[in-house]
């Protein structure tokens, strides 16, 4: 009796042991979830206000949607959002194009060199952004596309996508496409209706990934584009700011707005991109 009395108080001892450690994991996830959310709150709290001066202290009672009524009023936000999506539904369309194409190539064709072009294909990944810059506008004031759609989403297609379709595509069984070929599918009706079917959560990884890099880029639009008209909306939110004083309710008001599309974009195609990113391999 003594025996089993003392694994009772041992079982016991651990259990409490056992929960007060879950606890404390528990309260330190809560605490990091509210230090990510932080950043988040305190830009929509702020664009509701009329500030001047960053501060963390907010006053509710003088919290209004004035900044958000300007934005559309006085700043031509629907022109800059248009221009947006129009650029990264061009980019993300024909980087799904090109990259599914090069990735079926580099994964299941066998050609000379094949390696050795991937490898160097994969190589410009590594060159800063900086260093072409002068090149590229060089080349697209030659080709007369300055201020225009086509440059701003041509220079978004890279390598990466490649890499990310050709990852997922080594792990499609040859015996499906053996197949495919056997019942008289030509090597287009493969990648169509074999291929691209098995690979849409990688097709939707790569999706996310463009859109987030084209939506967000800045450096781009600011080189290639003169043309108010033509400004996306990162670019055009940089306006908002002034050497002589900032409001950086409306400032915030325009990050929140900007903020919206690629984060209801995720929340809709969430299950494919973790599931995309999972089976092709990529990590960290």
């Amino acid at each position: 009796r003594t025996g089993e009395r003392g694994r009772r108080d041992n079982m016991r001892t651990a259990h409490r042991r056992f929960c007060w450690s879950g606890g404390l994991i528990n309260l330190a996830l809560l605490g990091m979830v509210v230090v990510s959310l932080y950043p988040f709150v305190f830009m929509l709290l702020t664009s509701l206000t009329q500030k001047r001066i960053m501060s963390a202290s907010f006053d509710f009672s003088a919290m209004d949607l004035r900044n958000y009524q300007n934005l559309f009023s006085n700043f031509a936000l629907l022109t800059y959002v248009k221009n947006s999506l129009i650029v990264v539904s061009c980019a993300c369309f024909f980087n799904v194009v090109i990259a599914s194409l090069a990735g079926y190539a580099f994964a299941k064709k066998q050609f000379p060199l094949k390696e050795a072009i991937f490898w160097l294909y994969l190589a410009t990944l590594m060159m800063p952004g900086q260093v072409i810059l002068i090149p590229v506008f060089t080349i697209m004031k030659g080709m007369g596309l300055l201020n225009t759609y086509p440059a701003l989403f041509l220079v978004i297609l890279d390598a990466f996508g490649v890499f990310l379709m050709r990852q997922f595509m080594e792990g499609i069984p040859d015996e499906l496409l053996e197949a495919a070929r056997i019942d008289g599918c030509g090597e287009l009706g493969i990648f169509c209706r074999v291929v691209l079917p098995l690979s849409r959560p990688v097709v939707v990884s790569l999706v996310v990934f463009t859109f987030i890099t084209s939506w967000n880029d800045f450096i781009w639009p600011l080189i290639l584009v003169t043309q108010d008209k033509m400004k996306t909306l990162t670019l055009a939110l940089s306006m908002l700011q002034s050497n002589y004083g900032t409001n950086y309710g409306l400032v915030m008001a325009g990050a929140t707005m900007a903020f919206v599309f690629p984060f209801v974009l995720y929340c809709f195609l969430q299950k494919e991109f973790v599931e995309g990113i999972a089976l092709s391999g990529i990590k960290g």
